[in-house]
């Protein structure tokens, strides 16, 4: 890596699999206070970037309208060549380093083809590391179900285990597959995303050296198929590569009431947990004052979270549903049969 490059760390890891919680705890660290941090999210609504509070606004830039991996590539590339001087301070780049959290979701191929092959982002920056959080509670159904984790596994310099606390051991089966997946890439085991600083970043440069022989390969295929679409259409647009899976931004516009909305949360992971890949949400709840934050993936939901004070001024309930073949009419119609009303 030459000096002048600035280096980026790809943050990735299926749903609910915690790296936002990880960002919250390297900003809690105060680690962050010079690096950039992009944070796309799958759906039309993102939640992320009201729930990383600890970070400041001009220091965590949302990319949204999409996945990064499929329909915005050139969003990427456009907010990474020009963010030197449009978030510049005092007419001079701040950061030293890029931070790029993806989607839950997103194959992390043509992300890393598109920061390595492109000629706008390799003039000044350089792939410094991969880093993929994996779930220890369900890494193991999320490998076998879902071939972008697989990915994210495989291309990674190095693994974060997170939620090892809610295990009562390890587990053998899910060490195994990510020492066949990623047999060079070590493994810290973490809790409440309170992963080390010096060992989440890398003064390397990204290298398929002691990856999988299937890593060369999809970059090479990201690198055809890009050049392919550059002439047809300026920039790739995959639309179809999640399949079915669908994000939904359920709104109340007034408060709620606990007992009821506990109540349909629960009925929904009773019956279609396993299609439930992420729950989040920011709950403004009947008699409280202050928010409250919840997260879930499939069967398991953690202790709800109150926040200190509201992220900005809108006060309205809002939680991101992703979901495999679970439309946004359905989750309304859960919680109308408990008299929530919902937008």
């Amino acid at each position: 890596m030459s000096k002048s490059a600035i280096p980026i760390t790809v943050l990735t890891g299926f749903l609910g699999s915690g790296k936002t919680t990880v960002l919250r705890y390297l900003a809690e660290l105060g680690v962050l206070n010079r690096t950039l941090v992009l944070v796309n999210e799958f759906g039309e609504v993102g939640l992320d970037h009201e729930l990383l509070a600890p970070i400041d606004d001009d220091t965590l830039v949302a990319v949204e309208s999409g996945c990064i991996c499929c329909t915005i590539r050139a969003d990427l590339v456009q907010t990474l060549s020009e963010a030197p001087w449009r978030y510049a301070r005092g007419g001079s780049r701040w950061f030293d380093r890029v931070i790029i959290e993806t989607t839950g979701i997103a194959d992390p191929a043509p992300i890393l083809q598109t920061i390595l092959g492109d000629e706008k982002v390799s003039q000044q920056y350089a792939l410094a590391s991969v880093v993929t959080a994996v779930d220890a509670v369900n890494g193991v159904q999320t490998l076998d179900r879902h071939f972008e984790a697989v990915k994210q596994v495989a291309v990674a310099d190095r693994i974060l285990l997170t939620k090892v606390d809610l295990l009562d051991a390890t587990n053998p089966e899910l060490d195994e597959m990510l020492q066949r997946l990623a047999p060079s890439a070590p493994v810290s085991r973490i809790i409440d995303g309170a992963a080390s600083a010096d060992w989440f970043f890398s003064n390397g440069v990204y290298s398929v050296d002691g990856k999988t022989t299937d890593v060369e390969t999809w970059l090479a295929g990201e690198l055809a198929a890009s050049a392919v679409n550059d002439g047809r259409h300026g920039h790739a647009h995959d639309l179809n590569r999640h399949g079915q899976i669908e994000a939904s931004c359920i709104t109340f516009e007034q408060p709620v009431d606990a007992v009821l909305f506990e109540s349909c949360l629960t009925m929904l992971m009773e019956f279609r947990g396993a299609d439930l890949l992420r729950v989040k949400g920011i709950i403004n709840v009947a008699g409280m004052d202050r928010p409250i934050v919840i997260h879930g993936v499939q069967h398991v939901f953690h202790p709800p979270e109150i926040l200190e004070r509201w992220p900005s001024e809108d006060r309205r309930t809002k939680i991101v549903i992703i979901a495999r073949d679970l439309s946004k009419e359905d989750i309304q119609g859960c919680f109308a049969g408990l008299g929530l009303e919902a937008s």
